[in-house]
């Protein structure tokens, strides 16, 4: 193996973070869709979202997030939507979604959730977070819902068997949400100021996982083009 460069197994695994990009995830609450350039629209066309939600002091410290000029939003989703270790769904609000007649995916959305490859080592554990930063949505089982869908798309699809959430000491609502979630500390940064809560899945657990999500539909998806059916 040439210095370097990434194991096989790796640019397999690699390729296969991306499978999301053609495919959207309905649920009861939210639909998750691949993360596309409509999602941080240029403001010519209208407000970016995205840029809205970080202006908010409290979500960047909840999120450990630096705030960005649109430009660099723009940046992130193209390294975002390409890079091999990231699969990430945007979350659109589902009764929005319903409802809607030709009105844009950027107007339903809610926030995101994430799944990230950490270990070259360990291809089967993947870090999990998400983000509701629409404050309407918030407190009404959208992120459990998005994180339930996306645990159970790394399980089925991306091979993974550990799920691990790194999240901000002060951050309690999301610390609980992970623990009602099977979820078990295993480690406190007083340095980041953040926990470490993971989750293996055992034979029950993955069952149980499936069981949560058996109503989830995959349905195929063109950006701008995912109307409700």
């Amino acid at each position: 193996m040439r210095e370097g460069r990434p194991p096989a197994r790796w640019e397999s695994r690699a390729a296969t973070m991306k499978l999301n990009q053609n495919i959207l995830l309905l649920g009861k609450k939210v639909v998750l869709v691949p993360y596309t350039p409509e999602h941080v629209p240029r403001p010519t066309l209208r407000p970016c979202r995205y840029h809205e939600w970080m202006k908010s002091e409290e979500l960047r410290r909840l999120t450990a997030s630096e705030p960005l000029t649109l430009e660099q939003e723009y940046v992130m989703q193209h390294s975002w939507q390409e890079d091999a270790d990231k699969c990430t769904f945007i979350v659109l609000d589902a009764e929005k979604w319903q409802a809607q007649l030709g009105t844009s995916e950027e107007s339903c959305m809610a926030g995101d959730v994430n799944l990230f490859l950490t270990d070259l080592g360990d291809l089967t554990l993947g870090e999990i977070e998400v983000m509701i930063a629409e404050p309407s949505c918030r407190g009404q089982g959208l992120g459990t819902e998005a994180v339930l869908m996306m645990m159970s798309y790394g399980v089925t699809k991306l091979g993974l068997t550990k799920f691990e959430a790194k999240i901000g000491q002060g951050n309690e609502p999301s610390i609980r949400m992970f623990r009602k979630l099977h979820f078990e500390q295993v480690s406190v940064s007083s340095v980041f100021q953040e926990v470490t809560l993971r989750l293996t899945m055992s034979e029950p657990e993955r069952q149980w996982l499936l069981e949560q999500t058996s109503h989830v539909e995959e349905k195929p998806y063109r950006a701008g083009a995912s109307e409700p059916r």
